[in-house]
């Protein structure tokens, strides 16, 4: 009797010892929902940074599309650039190299009115009639010094080879012992004014007899 007396008597405050034993503390789960609270927020503002990462990380690629697109347009400037450098340069020097011919054929113009003239003094002088000291002499140096200080020049002599470009043959001479076209007689030499040819020399040609 004594001890069901003292099982059935209920603890003072109505507390019961079977919830005390658990250990459950009221303070601890307010904690844990006010964690729970916090939680949405958070990750609310996570997503927030990742956006903005977003937006820096576009913006930086446009930036640097942007860069690319005027790097490749100042490349192509700078070619266009040296492309018409390059074509600059080469009309200056078709310029310049027609220009010298042009003042070569206006030299050359002149200069044939000489050549009748010349030709008379090389006549005379095969025959004799350029006697050194006379007044005819004198006069005859005189006209191939301007010659020569106009850039005139002779060519053709017997003995060279013939060349079809620069020779006017006059007839061929079969020749025995001869190789190859040669120049036999000059009939009437040949004259240049720096590149520019005014007259062909008229030869006569030995050539291999048959």
């Amino acid at each position: 009797m004594a001890d069901k007396d003292f099982d059935d008597t209920e603890v003072p405050g109505g507390e019961d010892p079977e919830a005390n034993a658990s250990g459950s503390d009221p303070q601890e789960g307010q904690d844990t929902a006010g964690e729970q609270a916090e939680r949405p927020q958070d990750e609310a503002e996570g997503d927030e940074l990742t956006v903005d990462d977003i937006l820096g990380a576009a913006q930086s690629a446009e930036a640097a599309a942007e860069d690319a697109v005027l790097a490749d347009l100042e490349t192509q400037l700078l070619n266009d650039l040296k492309r018409l450098q390059a074509e600059y340069a080469n009309y200056r020097r078709r310029t310049e190299e027609q220009r010298e011919v042009e003042i070569e054929r206006a030299q050359g113009a002149v200069a044939k009115g000489l050549l009748p003239v010349l030709d008379d003094l090389d006549r005379a002088e095969k025959h004799g009639d350029l006697e050194e000291g006379s007044p005819f002499s004198a006069i005859a140096e005189k006209l191939r010094g301007v010659a020569e200080r106009m850039g005139l020049s002779t060519y053709g002599a017997a003995g060279e080879a013939f060349d079809p470009q620069h020779h006017e043959a006059i007839f061929q001479v079969p020749t025995p012992g001869t190789t190859e076209a040669t120049v036999l007689e000059v009939v009437e030499i040949g004259y240049r004014l720096g590149s520019v040819e005014l007259r062909p020399a008229k030869v006569v040609v030995a050539v291999p007899a048959e």
